[in-house]
């Protein structure tokens, strides 16, 4: 009686604690997802071109932001272990790190936005208008790139020193100023100019700047991490090259995962109008349902990575064991969501007909994807990379991704010249085929690491 009322009281702190890290995160990751919805939603009532310009142009940022996940990944792997440790100087260290290397990607993607930006958007569509329009918001929206990789050092430092709601609170603002801004800058209201898709941009940029001035007052305060500036340039060699070796995986991982989904969007995009603003809607839809395994990836990966950063191996291995029984269940509970929510989304924008047949079939498509997505995300991308098994995650996207996913869409699309939809299903085959891959990964068990080093080193 007595082992049993302990495992429930195991269990009930196991969920809580799931509960108290990923609930934030989730919330946290749906307020971002949010601004794509409104933008999509707030263009869509003026005009169709509007709208899939703008998902065109964010794809910029999206290959940005695979990028930042490599950085603010490795840091997270390497932080969750040491905080797990309690070596707090070996954390700040690790957030220099992360800031010098965000920062120069951020430099690098708003030099390319407000040079080059026509040349970007040739990469998405071959549409005059769209490109114009896509031009005209990334000239604008380039702004919020440069402070974006700081905020995110920050962010992702407070969800590993469990300061998870401060975070999901700056982020919640800065999604509400955001979609306030965009309701006065996008229709012209309170006196503004009516700017359309520079409004959506001009909004973006703004609530940026809220957001990484709430990141830095907060990291003011006691208890919170906070780079000391005359230590940021002094890296210990050690520990920069243990976090490049976990970063080099993530990023050839975000590199292929992001590049591979924007060659998704602009394969689509190049089959027309119709196509390309129906999965401009369906990605959003996408995002803002991923927000459930979102939270709960991230939390896996902090506490894995707290279990095997204090040496607690066997803890860590069956909490890995206990998420990914839990990533199952939240697929198919993904997959109900996306087939409930279906005929609202096809009610809610203003899309041509032929545009509105393909948005229902791209639905009942994605949400067989969902259950792939959810499993991979929170295996993948939490418990194994929580133990610093950073490698599988480009091997997988290299095979099932680049060499089955990509070549069908291409063939299909140009050579074929299948429907939409079907080139559609052929960028959703990588999640869900690579399912017992994964799992064959995971009970190897070769993520179950320690990756910390005695303090002083």
């Amino acid at each position: 009686m007595s082992t049993n009322t302990a495992d429930n009281s195991s269990r009930g702190a196991f969920y809580r604690r799931l509960f108290d890290i990923s609930f934030p995160i989730g919330l946290q990751s749906l307020m971002l997802a949010l601004v794509a919805a409104c933008d999509a939603l707030m263009l869509g009532k003026i005009a169709q071109n509007e709208m899939t310009a703008v998902s065109l142009a964010t794809q910029v940022q999206f290959v940005q932001n695979m990028i930042l996940m490599a950085a603010t990944g490795a840091g997270a792997i390497l932080g969750a272990q040491y905080y797990g440790k309690g070596d707090r100087k070996t954390l700040q260290d690790i957030l220099h790190i992360m800031l010098l290397a965000a920062g120069s990607v951020s430099i690098l993607f708003f030099g390319l936005c407000e040079t080059i930006p026509e040349l970007l958007m040739h990469i998405f569509t071959h549409d005059a208008d769209l490109i114009q329009i896509g031009a005209a918001y990334l000239r604008i929206a380039g702004w919020s790139y440069l402070l974006t990789g700081i905020s995110q050092c920050y962010l992702t430092i407070m969800k590993v020193t469990e300061h998870v709601r401060p975070a999901a609170f700056v982020s919640t603002a800065a999604v509400i100023s955001n979609i306030c801004l965009n309701l006065i800058f996008i229709f012209g209201y309170l006196g503004a100019p009516r700017m359309l898709s520079r409004g959506a941009a001009l909004a973006t940029s703004i609530s940026r700047i809220i957001e990484l001035g709430l990141c830095i007052g907060l990291s003011l305060r006691r208890d919170y991490m906070r780079p000391d500036i005359a230590r940021l340039l002094k890296l210990r060699k050690v520990l920069f090259f243990d976090f490049m070796k976990q970063c080099l995986p993530l990023l050839g991982g975000a590199l292929c995962w992001g590049v591979g989904f924007t060659s998704y969007t602009a394969i689509i995009g190049h089959m027309g109008t119709d196509p390309a603003a129906a999965n401009s809607v369906a990605a959003v839809i996408r995002d803002l349902v991923c927000c459930l395994c979102n939270g709960i990836g991230s939390a896996a990966g902090i506490m894995v990575g707290n279990e095997l950063g204090a040496g607690r191996l066997e803890e860590g291995k069956a909490v890995g064991e206990r998420l990914v029984r839990i990533s199952f269940v939240i697929g198919f509970i993904s997959t109900g969501i996306v087939l409930i929510v279906t005929p609202v989304t096809v009610r809610m924008v203003v899309l041509t007909e032929q545009a509105g047949r393909y948005l229902t079939g791209m639905m009942v498509i994605m949400a067989f994807y969902m259950i792939g997505r959810c499993v991979n995300t929170i295996t993948i991308n939490g418990v194994l990379d929580g133990g610093g098994d950073t490698l599988f995650d480009m091997y997988s996207l290299i095979v099932c991704m680049w060499g089955i996913a990509i070549p069908l869409a291409f063939l299909g699309a140009f050579r074929f010249h299948w429907s939409p939809l079907a080139v559609y299903a052929c960028t959703c085959l990588d999640e869900v085929g690579k399912i017992p891959w994964v799992m064959i990964r995971f009970r190897k068990y070769k993520w179950v690491k320690d990756l910390t080093r005695s303090q002083g080193f």
